[in-house]
């Protein structure tokens, strides 16, 4: 990278969840993080063949529209047993009706359904990835990438985190991502090794390079 980023940046998203932990992770760097529904940026067509590049995708966008820097997130869960499914489609997966609100105790079940119809048997092998895309408006940007191993379990467990925290029990743990506070997902531990989350990991490269 040439250069490192300060000042204002926006965070392109419209997921609560996602703004909260995107703006806990910048604030030990003194950044004033703006959020894409806050500055009435619409929500792009998220139709890229990879994380990476929907991440980009809602970057660039967000970057073009408000001529600051942009930061955006594209993550997802993959089941293994699924063919790598819900994956891109993760958010579509919690979706009530097409386009509309989004319910993940509804997509917990459509993927345990899914599972089932499949006659895959336990440990279901699975994986967070996370994709944090940076841009800048001269069209400018980077991509990093997170991810982290685990296997599902069914019923969910823990009410904390959002999406499909409740399932995902990461290796070598004993509680689910929904049993977790987001401060202990996110730390960044003093050694330099991985943090626990996805989101954490890419957040980790992207700030290497950049913060």
């Amino acid at each position: 990278m040439d250069g490192r980023l300060g000042g204002r940046l926006v965070i392109a998203t419209h997921n609560p969840g996602k703004l909260w932990e995107m703006r806990a992770l910048l604030a030990p760097y003194g950044i004033e993080a703006l959020s894409a529904a806050e500055l009435g940026l619409a929500e792009p067509e998220e139709d890229a063949a990879s994380f990476a590049a929907n991440a980009k995708l809602k970057a660039q966008g967000a970057a073009k529209a408000a001529n600051l820097p942009a930061l955006a997130d594209d993550s997802g869960l993959c089941v293994d047993a699924l063919g790598g499914a819900p994956g891109l489609h993760s958010a579509r997966w919690a979706e009530i009706s097409p386009g509309g609100p989004r319910d993940f105790s509804t997509a917990m079940d459509k993927v345990e359904a899914a599972l089932r119809k499949a006659r895959a048997t336990p440990p279901f092998r699975a994986h967070f990835i996370s994709a944090i895309a940076l841009a800048w408006p001269n069209g400018r940007s980077a991509t990093f990438e997170g991810k982290v191993d685990g296997t599902l379990v069914f019923p969910p467990r823990g009410k904390l985190g959002f999406g499909y925290d409740p399932i995902f029990l990461p290796d070598g743990l004993t509680r689910t991502f929904g049993e977790m506070m987001m401060q202990e997902k996110q730390a960044m531990p003093a050694d330099g090794s991985s943090p626990l989350s996805h989101r954490a990991r890419a957040f980790q490269a992207f700030a290497r390079a950049c913060l």
